[in-house]
């Protein structure tokens, strides 16, 4: 299979990326293209777009990170909403995917709503970005304020807070700061692999209640 973007059809192989240049216009006519489906993922920045069809390995080490965010957070019996997928978008300026989305703190600032105003709404607070094809980048969230993005590349957990106006690496989440991030998660993808997500979010639970 080859890659084909064109204003009728857009073609990708999984796991590839395409960078082309385009203007914000150009980058909304691709997204109505796409319609209702969540491929290709589709980013503007700079005048540019890029497009990447992501690899099955992709979906599935998002939906297990997530798990373990919500099975976190109900541990500790707080509120929250999630989104997934959701499209970011501050116009002629930007638009980004991330792979899953947490309202923490401000979950009461969108309850109920049908559309956020990334303009006007407060951000997310968490944000997890899996990046399997060098595609993510953490500099692409800054026009958005999110307060804090997990990005997971090469296996590893990569914890980044924002700081002023640029993203920090920490070692720590500041949702979960007693909680070691790195090392559960690691615990529950080998599990996951091992065996299924099922049995990972069991075998956290499990150690939460021991703990």
């Amino acid at each position: 299979m080859y890659a084909l973007v064109s204003p009728e059809k857009t073609q990708l192989p999984a796991g590839s990326v395409v960078r082309l240049p385009a203007t914000w216009q150009e980058y909304q006519r691709l997204c109505e293209q796409r319609g209702d489906g969540s491929i290709p993922r589709i980013k503007y920045r700079n005048g540019e777009v890029l497009l990447m069809s992501p690899l099955p390995v992709h979906g599935r080490d998002a939906h297990l990170i997530a798990n373990v965010v919500i099975t976190l957070l109900d541990h500790d019996g707080r509120e929250y909403d999630a989104f997934t997928p959701v499209t970011m978008t501050l116009p002629e300026e930007s638009g980004i995917e991330p792979d899953y989305c947490f309202y923490i703190d401000n979950w009461q600032a969108v309850s109920g709503k049908k559309r956020i105003d990334w303009r006007t709404d407060p951000p997310p607070d968490l944000v997890i970005e899996i990046d399997v094809t060098s595609y993510s980048d953490i500099e692409d969230y800054l026009p958005y304020r999110i307060p804090e993005i997990w990005l997971f590349k090469k296996q590893n957990l990569l914890i980044y807070q924002l700081q002023g106006i640029e993203y920090q690496l920490q070692a720590q989440s500041r949702y979960f700061p007693n909680i070691p991030l790195p090392e559960t998660i690691a615990r529950c993808l080998q599990i996951a692999y091992d065996r299924n997500t099922s049995a990972a979010i069991r075998d956290l639970r499990k150690q939460l209640s021991i703990g």
